[in-house]
């Protein structure tokens, strides 16, 4: 993890997650530029678009329990896979739907970095400091 303001338990937790959610999401990521080669150059992408399909149920898996909203989001992106259209319309979709995922990710990371930072004086001292309001 990178330097910065030390966290919680559930903070730790939360940011692994996303962590291994975010080398997953550089797999799908791949596999999609991956089938819009094979688009450009009128090769068969089902293979490609079947590996897609494959790599989607474990990213939500993983976000279902602490991040459900990104977790639908990476399902509806799985339904698009499955469905049939135009191949160009897919890829378009599927690569707006890779990078939504990612800024989802992203946000989660900052949103988590703020709730559960834990203070230097409080991680010292066991976290028995009590603040005073302002």
């Amino acid at each position: 993890m990178a330097a910065g303001p030390k966290l919680d338990g559930a903070g730790v937790q939360k940011m692994k997650t996303l962590e291994d959610a975010t080398t997953m999401l550089h797999r799908v990521h791949a596999l999609v530029e991956t089938y819009a080669i094979a688009v450009k150059k009128s090769h068969p992408t089902g293979f490609t678009l079947q590996q897609i399909r494959r790599a989607l149920p474990p990213l939500i898996g993983l976000l279902k329990g602490q991040f459900g909203m990104i977790a639908d989001q990476v399902a509806t992106l799985n339904l698009v896979a499955s469905r049939g259209s135009n191949e160009q319309t897919r890829l378009r979709v599927l690569r707006e739907g890779v990078g939504s995922a990612r800024i989802s990710i992203e946000i989660a990371m900052v949103r988590v970095k703020e709730n559960h930072a834990v203070d230097e004086t409080d991680a010292e001292q066991g976290g028995a400091a009590q603040h005073e309001p302002a």
